[in-house]
């Protein structure tokens, strides 16, 4: 049997007379004469199909199951009253949820700072967080399923549909084993490097970036000689630790300290440089909903906050 709703209003009038246990004075807490207090709780009753107050001429007690009844009651009006905070600060991103996706290279360096500072600041987000590849945040996106990401791309791009906000820029370095060759010498030239086996990502989880290296390739009439593929920076990392070829990587990546491997700045030619990377929190396209705008004042370079 499905139980008619039951308007907040009946549980206030239930709360009073359980605590004076006196229809005169609950009724006049309420503003209200008595008899529509009696009518009241007996509709209650009547919806609950359970009685709550044994009354005599002289005395009201709670029966058990009011007794019961009333801590729940008591929780429910005190969320009910602060619906309305709640609400506003919800409206203004001091509260509610914030579904976060991130690429790899963001948890590396900027990503464990502005999650603690926005946690110290907004206690009452519920920050969610989701390690993703662009390609995967451009489907959760479209399935509804995050809030903002953090992408990586090059210099420029805006995928299709969203809005981005630029966090961070910074070049490519070249990583390699330790006992490669080259790895004695602090900064490579470009025609070094060209000619060595690459470990390198899909071109579907990072396009922009993937196009680029193969350009700056292509530009000194080079084809990429593609010795693996992996989809995480780490793996690509520890891919190259095993001697599969050189990586390049985001500089964010030197942190990521494998064993075995080094990192190497690599100096371009005048018509032909190593390109840049840039990090970006990206929402659906118009404005930021609240908890991003909040997110945003963290969102930076360390350097810059």
């Amino acid at each position: 049997m499905n139980t008619p709703s039951i308007e907040l209003r009946l549980w206030r009038q239930f709360v009073t007379l359980a605590e004076e246990l006196h229809f005169g004075r609950a009724a006049t807490r309420l503003h209200m004469t008595q008899p529509p207090l009696t009518q009241a709780i007996a509709h209650l009753e009547k919806l609950l199909g359970v009685r709550l107050f044994d009354r005599t001429k002289r005395s009201v007690h709670m029966t058990a199951a009011a007794q019961a009844l009333l801590p729940q009651v008591l929780d429910m009006l005190s969320r009910a009253q602060a619906l309305p905070d709640q609400a506003r600060a919800a409206a203004a991103g001091e509260a509610g949820r914030l579904r976060l996706a991130f690429v790899s290279t963001a948890g590396f360096s900027l990503l464990p700072e502005w999650v603690r500072a926005f946690r110290q600041h907004h206690p009452l987000v519920q920050l969610e967080l989701l390690e993703a590849t662009g390609d995967m945040q451009l489907q959760a996106f479209g399935r509804h399923e995050i809030d903002a990401g953090v992408m990586l791309h090059s210099p420029g791009f805006a995928p299709v549909g969203l809005e981005r906000r630029l966090i961070a820029t910074e070049p490519l370095v070249l990583a390699m084993t330790e006992h490669h060759p080259l790895a004695t010498t602090v900064t490579l030239r470009l025609e070094e490097v060209l000619k060595q086996p690459l470990v390198i990502f899909p071109r579907r989880i990072l396009p922009s970036l993937y196009d680029a290296i193969f350009a700056m390739y292509h530009a000194a009439a080079q084809s990429p000689q593609v010795a693996q593929e992996a989809i995480q920076m780490q793996t690509i990392v520890n891919l190259v630790s095993a001697g599969l070829g050189v990586a390049w990587v985001p500089e964010s990546v030197r942190q990521f300290r494998r064993p075995g491997v080094v990192y190497r700045a690599v100096a371009g030619t005048k018509g032909n440089r190593v390109p840049l990377c840039e990090t970006s929190l990206v929402w659906p396209a118009g404005d930021a909903p609240p908890c991003v705008q909040r997110f945003m004042a963290f969102a930076t370079p360390p350097l810059a906050q």
